[in-house]
């Protein structure tokens, strides 16, 4: 990426990758995800899927662009005529962990699926970035994401005022391909509303992370 490449994603805080992943890679990617029924699934990240993640060339071609990125959590999607739903505005803010370690700026604690996720500082969360890989087409009908450019500029939103803060913001509706990649800063704000036509929606998250968390916490 040139520099004024960097400088216009570090402004808006996104950038699409169209035709990143070959359709033969996208199938091995949607074989592995083994999502059929599922709305949502934590992956390991030395599983099936991360291989084929990892396979695919994806993370060697983002870790070009930013150097030091580590992948440090794996989520997949898939919005279907069994599984519909919509999101409201928000940031993603919390990360798994191994374990839980109460330190200084770490807030927030919870346990989802047998895994600790912690809120931490804002400078951590401002270094991270969320990655999408589409397996399918994702078009405003079937649930696309939407987001609100340069957002992450405002550091941690409350929650309860992300509704009005996000229409001020030019929102957009990121369409993509089965294939493309949409890298965004992690503390953008997004969401989504629900399908209006029974056509799949496979989206691949992967969180990237240019550090390792202190002691004694780890990722997970």
């Amino acid at each position: 990426m040139t520099d004024q490449g960097r400088a216009e994603f570090d402004r808006r805080g996104w950038l699409m990758l169209r035709g990143m992943v070959a359709p033969d890679d996208v199938a091995r990617l949607c074989k592995a995800a083994k999502l059929a029924g599922k709305p949502g699934a934590r992956e390991v990240l030395d599983g099936d899927l991360a291989r084929a993640v990892q396979a695919c060339g994806v993370m060697e071609n983002l870790q070009q662009i930013w150097p030091g990125m580590q992948l440090v959590r794996l989520v997949s999607f898939d919005k279907s005529p069994a599984a519909n739903w919509g999101v409201p505005w928000h940031q993603d803010r919390v990360i798994s962990v191994a374990g839980r370690a109460d330190m200084a700026g770490y807030t927030n604690w919870s346990r989802k699926g047998g895994t600790w996720h912690v809120e931490p500082p804002e400078d951590l969360l401002q270094q991270m970035l969320f990655v999408r890989l589409h397996l399918d087409d994702n078009l405003a009908e079937n649930g696309a994401m939407q987001i609100a450019p340069g957002t992450h500029h405002l550091g941690k939103i409350p929650a309860g005022e992300a509704e009005a803060v996000a229409p001020q913001h030019k929102p957009q509706v990121m369409e993509a391909r089965a294939g493309d990649v949409l890298v965004l800063k992690m503390l953008t704000l997004h969401g989504s509303s629900p399908a209006e036509i029974p056509a799949r929606r496979r989206v691949l998250r992967l969180d990237f992370a240019p550090f390792d968390l202190p002691e004694p916490l780890a990722w997970a």
